[in-house]
């Protein structure tokens, strides 16, 4: 039985959260990976699952204690809370360092995930001839990811509901971010953009007793669209953390070498050195979203100029990236020594 938090631990669940909401934030960043380093992974995966028709019944039927201790709510809504104020707070910071220090970021990023390959391939000794080759597969897959071309905006509703599935990858699979692969579906601007300004313009018009929008064809378009995604994203969200708490259940090792090898694959999403290659029109003209900003089609990449002063200072920033790393993992280590310690109540 797992001892219970304390308040630090429940204090940086919320850190945690907010890690979560900022890597998420990020096109080739996810979200998964911040619970896969931090430890709390497995916990995740199962607390989601536990969303399910028995929830459901303990909810309805008024048994609100044992829907709450069923679904592991203290430390769902613990995260859920981090991600919120991190969306308000972290998010838009990170937003302003993209904008103006974009290499930066880039850096401290990668350095997070080489970090995170050590920290998870160190204490991971079942490497056999069943797991060798899901490690290998995990990485082709998470390279060639890295390399695939953006399709074209789509918004037929089936693709909506298909790519709702798909976006929450970025917090159920480490390595896999919804983030980018909603750029590669060509649907990035269209749904992590217009429609989340449509439904901020319809609340803020509500709020101010105007209904006129019902009028509006094209805002009720969008609104349907953003709809559908939400629904495929809670469809996504339960059903693929149903399937991973069977593998982790059933075959842990080969999942962890799947992991692993898709973490490694993604450090070609997150090479910090890249061009980005924005949306353009006939005239050769950066195509603006609705928020005014360029429209991201696909990165270059290429070597660094090691002679360049921003170069060391990107490198820099790549070890802090493995140093944080590293405290998440010290940290891990010694909350693991204190619930040893720890008298059971």
């Amino acid at each position: 039985m797992q001892q219970p938090r304390t308040y630090l631990d429940n204090f940086f669940l919320v850190i945690k959260g907010l890690c979560m909401g900022a890597a998420n934030k990020v096109p080739g960043v996810s979200g998964g990976i911040v619970a896969f380093v931090a430890g709390f992974y497995e916990e995740f995966i199962y607390s989601l699952q536990k969303l399910n028709s028995k929830a459901l019944k303990l909810f309805f039927n008024g048994r609100f204690r044992s829907f709450f201790r069923y679904i592991n709510a203290k430390f769902l809504g613990l995260l859920i809370f981090g991600m919120l104020v991190s969306y308000f707070s972290v998010s838009r910071i990170l937003d302003y360092f993209l904008k103006h220090n974009e290499l930066f970021v880039w850096s401290t990023f990668f350095g997070m995930v080489i970090g995170s390959i050590y920290h998870i391939g160190k204490d991971f000794s079942p490497w056999n001839k069943r797991t060798i080759p899901a490690g290998l597969i995990g990485l082709i897959i998470g390279i060639s990811i890295s390399f695939l071309n953006p399709a074209k905006e789509n918004d037929n509703l089936f693709f909506i509901f298909f790519c709702g599935i798909v976006s929450v990858s970025g917090m159920t699979l480490p390595g896999l971010s919804g983030s980018f692969i909603l750029i590669l579906m060509g649907n990035y601007v269209l749904l992590l953009v217009d429609s989340v300004n449509a439904l901020y313009d319809t609340f803020s018009e509500m709020f101010s007793g105007d209904f006129s929008f019902f009028n509006n064809a094209e805002r009720m378009h969008t609104l349907k669209i953003l709809a559908v995604f939400t629904l495929g994203s809670i469809t996504g969200l339960v059903t693929f953390s149903h399937l991973l708490s069977y593998l982790l259940k059933h075959y842990k090792s080969t999942t962890t070498a799947v992991l692993l090898g898709f973490i490694t694959g993604s450090l070609g999403v997150l090479w910090p050195w890249k061009k980005t290659i924005f949306k353009l029109d006939p005239a050769n003209h950066p195509i603006l979203d609705t928020n005014g900003n360029k429209i991201i089609l696909n990165y270059t990449r290429y070597f660094p100029d090691m002679a360049k002063a921003e170069t060391w200072w990107a490198i820099l920033f790549i070890l802090m990236g493995i140093l944080v790393l590293l405290i998440l993992d010290w940290y891990g280590k010694n909350r693991k020594k204190n619930e040893q310690i720890r008298p059971s109540r």
